[in-house]
């Protein structure tokens, strides 16, 4: 963790732990949300946010090839990504899905690898090791699951890597906290058409928690997290980037365990232990922040800004 720049390991910490505790937001929100219209407003809110803060600031508009980059990314991280994990969980268990998704630092790796950046064997060991605690974390679950489900999660795995790949490797999105705007409000537009498609409406009345869990999805999931995200992508290996998949769950059950006073046995604490270990296997790798060295330089006037964000993008991919 030392040899983690700091802007690097702050952005670990924010997907980490928000990301974790999106569970329980998404769990409070669909009280009064459908699922589609959900994750599509709450991008495109934070998108409208995000880029009207930064047109006040002076910041230029994507080019359109900029804006077709950002809208590729941005449909086959949360269109599909997100998108066919929710038509996936009316035919999957909950324990089955969590396998899945924990496989996506596998399916990152091979992605990545076919662009010509294989992990090194301690990066492979933590994979493999992220994945083994994952699948003893779920262990305890119900393991259902029908055909139609495993095609749809599969796809939405391969869907969320492939285009977290293609952010880093070939598509010429805009500056910084740009992109990650742009991205947001392609991918939310895509999801609410669907969410339209499938015959969502939005509820005439909202329960309270629901607004609430709404609202932090908006700014801690989505204008933090996800931002966050696209810029470890510019900035660490594919392994450490997609290390979330093994946390996200960890820090569910420790919040099941403090606010729903859930009980967590041995099974659990061992495979906790096993996911901190590949964790620690990743961010102590040679090639953690390889991409960042390799491809990016220093800005000194973003930073020596003290506006975090502006320091967060100023490393993003251009």
């Amino acid at each position: 963790m030392r040899s983690l720049p700091k802007l690097v390991l702050i952005a670990l910490l924010t997907v980490y732990l928000v990301w974790g505790s999106t569970y329980l937001a998404i769990h409070f929100a669909l009280i009064s949300f459908p699922p589609f219209l959900l994750m599509g407003s709450r991008f495109v809110v934070a998108g409208v946010l995000l880029m009207a803060w930064l047109k006040l600031r002076g910041a230029p508009n994507p080019t359109f090839r900029q804006w077709r980059d950002g809208a590729i990314v941005g449909v086959l991280l949360l269109g599909g990504g997100m998108g066919l994990t929710a038509v996936a969980q009316q035919y999957v268990s909950s324990g089955m899905t969590a396998v899945f998704i924990a496989s996506a630092p596998l399916m990152f790796a091979v992605w990545a690898g076919l662009f010509g950046d294989w992990p090194g064997r301690r990066e492979w060991a933590g994979i493999l090791a992220g994945f083994a605690g994952a699948v003893l974390l779920a262990s305890g679950g119900e393991f259902a699951a029908e055909p139609v489900g495993v095609i749809a999660l599969t796809s939405a795995v391969a869907c969320w890597t492939f285009g977290s790949v293609l952010s880093q490797k070939k598509l010429a999105l805009a500056p910084g906290a740009m992109g990650f705007a742009s991205e947001m409000l392609a991918g939310g537009a895509f999801l609410l058409v669907l969410g339209w498609l499938q015959g969502e409406v939005f509820p005439a009345s909202v329960d309270t928690r629901a607004l609430l869990a709404w609202g932090y999805l908006v700014t801690a999931g989505s204008l933090a997290a996800f931002s966050a995200y696209m810029y470890l992508l510019s900035r660490v290996s594919p392994a450490l980037a997609s290390s979330y998949a093994y946390v996200n769950p960890v820090i569910a059950v420790l919040l099941g365990v403090w606010l729903a006073g859930e009980h967590v046995g041995a099974r659990e604490i061992a495979a906790m232990a096993v996911i901190l270990g590949s964790v620690l296997l990743l961010t102590t790798s040679k090639a953690a922040s390889k991409p960042a060295a390799a491809q990016f330089e220093p800005q000194p006037r973003a930073a020596a800004s003290s506006d975090p964000l502006n320091t967060l993008s100023a490393g993003a991919r251009k």
